[in-house]
């Protein structure tokens, strides 16, 4: 019998997306088409498409803490991200369970406000998030209204995106990735620093294409590199192109704009 070939493994804890553009839905195709198999830990439950969130339910801390009980014994994860997290009770039973194994790199997509404006992280976990979440990560990866949040910092160019990314750096020890697509321009302008390493990642701006669920894609597919062994910026610049091609090679559902996250296959 000839030996199967074997792949490293994923878990994203973060909210589910009925619109299966974001969120969970969004993670898990990621890490398939990257090349690692992907295990998820639900921490919300929402009712939503890509024009709206209509309800969000959240899962017990006690689900929550059997879901990572279940992943970590069945699995030994060579990455994990985190994106929804919404509640003060989740982000330290998140903590908790985190703080119980020996945790591999660690991706925080600070998810606070979801592309219809709906809030995704109750105002009350902000700092739970910053004292709890962030010094654990290995890089957090804010949009631009996020970074101001945990920053205090208005980015209304590049150079506000490098000096967001080294204060956060300062404020919270993890790497940042200060996404900066919203910001006006011919590119989609990001920035990266480690603390040693610097990157200005920019690629042509798609127009006409609905943002919906980018920025759970985009830390999905570094958290899968960095599975694969990759280093943080390689994997970034990866992730970089990944996003820039699933954007710019969408698709059309039902009238809607659906990420092509298979546009390698």
């Amino acid at each position: 019998m000839p030996q199967r070939p074997s792949r490293p493994c994923v878990v994203t804890i973060a909210g589910s997306d009925s619109g299966g553009g974001a969120g969970v839905q969004a993670d898990l195709k990621t890490f398939a088409a990257v090349g690692v198999h992907g295990t998820s830990v639900m921490t919300c439950v929402t009712a939503q498409n890509p024009e709206g969130v209509l309800g969000v339910q959240c899962m017990t801390a006690k689900m929550v803490r059997l879901q990572c009980q279940a992943v970590f014994e069945g699995f030994r994860p060579a990455a994990l991200k985190t994106g929804m997290l919404y509640s003060v009770k989740l982000i330290e039973q998140v903590a908790e369970c985190l703080d119980r194994v020996e945790c591999p790199p660690l991706i925080v997509d600070p998810v606070m406000i979801a592309t219809s404006g709906a809030r995704l992280l109750n105002p009350r976990a902000i700092a739970a998030l910053k004292d709890l979440i962030l010094p654990k990560a290995t890089l957090a990866t804010p949009n631009l209204d996020e970074a101001k949040v945990l920053t205090d910092l208005e980015i209304r160019d590049p150079e506000g995106l490098r000096l967001a990314a080294r204060r956060l750096r300062e404020r919270y020890g993890c790497a940042a990735l200060i996404k900066g697509g919203h910001l006006a321009g011919p590119e989609a302008v990001d920035v990266f620093w480690d603390g040693t390493e610097e990157l200005l990642l920019s690629s042509p701006r798609v127009r006409g294409v609905s943002s919906h669920g980018t920025g759970c894609t985009y830390s999905a597919a570094i958290a899968g590199y960095l599975a694969l062994g990759c280093g943080l910026s390689y994997a970034v610049q990866l992730g970089k192109a990944y996003i820039t091609r699933a954007i710019g090679q969408s698709v059309r559902v039902d009238g809607q704009d659906v990420l092509e996250h298979l546009w390698a296959a």
